[in-house]
């Protein structure tokens, strides 16, 4: 397929507003959030790694069967520790568990990122970032808890709020664990021929 120059259109299948927000830092604003429902239930014997790779793969198709003209963004982020999926907190005693298993241990965030552009085959990219949390104490857990910001979070925290004092050491990008990494989101969007409309 020969591409037309000039400014394409994206269509981010996420409902994230964080990975909204960070694609503005560079100046990329999709022309569609259209969010891809995907069982996101991990096959059995699944590792994060390769949950995070499937399920933004998913995702990106869902979106791409009701537009095919447009490029198409989406994305996963899966917390692992070892073989073992931390996903997203169902409640208040789970989000408790997970900041529990977490204290004081190394754990990896996945972010599996794929991109389709226009009649080509959809192009996904993993990132890993190993992430180091000081042991927590149970008054940190319990405010955390009572602040709500768990809600919605793989592994039940977010890095750029409160939790960041969490956090002991990290190797790899922070953009990932907070929810997209920006360099090599960009690099996948310019290897598939995008050009943001401004």
């Amino acid at each position: 397929m020969v591409r037309k120059p000039g400014p394409h259109r994206l269509v981010l299948a996420s409902a994230s507003a964080r990975r909204k927000e960070l694609l503005a830092q560079i100046d990329i604003v999709p022309a569609e959030i259209r969010p891809a429902e995907v069982d996101e239930t991990p096959n059995q014997g699944e590792k994060p790694g390769a949950l995070a790779r499937r399920l933004s793969c998913l995702k990106a198709e869902a979106v791409t069967l009701n537009d095919a003209d447009a490029w198409i963004l989406a994305a996963d982020t899966v917390v692992g520790v070892g073989t073992r999926v931390l996903g997203k907190p169902e409640d208040v005693l789970q989000a408790r568990k997970f900041l529990e298993f977490l204290s004081g241990c190394r754990h990896k965030v996945y972010s599996g990122i794929t991109v389709i552009a226009p009649e080509t085959a959809p192009v996904t990219r993993l990132v890993t970032t190993t992430v180091i949390f000081k042991r927590l104490e149970e008054r940190e857990i319990s405010h955390y808890i009572e602040s709500g910001e768990w809600r919605g979070k793989a592994g039940g925290y977010a890095i750029q709020g409160a939790a960041g004092a969490f956090v002991r050491t990290m190797n790899g990008s922070y953009f990932n664990v907070v929810g997209l990494p920006l360099y090599e989101t960009l690099s996948l969007l310019r290897g598939t021929g995008y050009v943001p409309p401004r």
